[in-house]
């Protein structure tokens, strides 16, 4: 009876670790995905006429892909610090979102995709540090 207890709590760990690792990579999935959808948003910035009132966006979505990248870098490798990474990623991408969101209202796309995707990959992020 014991070695089938034992047994049952050997693939009940199994299970939350594979768990585990599957929410990681989602979240590095999500991170990368907002990279690059930060990446572009600001590309595409700075092929709008009005540049002058697009600064702060473009800042934001550097900064935010810049997080973004190191956050899915240290979740691969299963760094201590992944908790307090995805803090801060969380929190960028939030920040990100809400200055895309101001120019999504005046019709940018660019901006209005990068906010939806920041607020998934600032979801993702903070799952991570919930589960930690």
């Amino acid at each position: 009876m014991d070695k089938i207890c034992s047994s049952n709590r050997n693939v009940l760990k199994i299970k939350e670790i594979v768990m585990e690792n599957s929410k990681m990579q989602e979240c590095i999935e999500k991170c990368l995905a907002c990279a690059t959808a930060c990446t572009h948003c600001a590309s595409a910035c700075l092929q709008e006429s009005e540049i002058d009132m697009l600064r702060e966006c473009i800042q934001t979505d550097l900064e935010c892909a810049a997080i973004c990248k190191v956050a899915a870098e240290v979740m691969s490798l299963n760094g201590k610090s992944v908790s307090e990474i995805c803090q801060i990623c969380a929190a960028q991408c939030n920040l990100c979102a809400e200055e895309c969101e101001k120019h999504a209202a005046h019709g940018m796309e660019h901006c209005l995709h990068c906010a939806k995707v920041c607020r998934e990959c600032a979801e993702a992020c903070l799952s991570m540090v919930s589960a930690a």
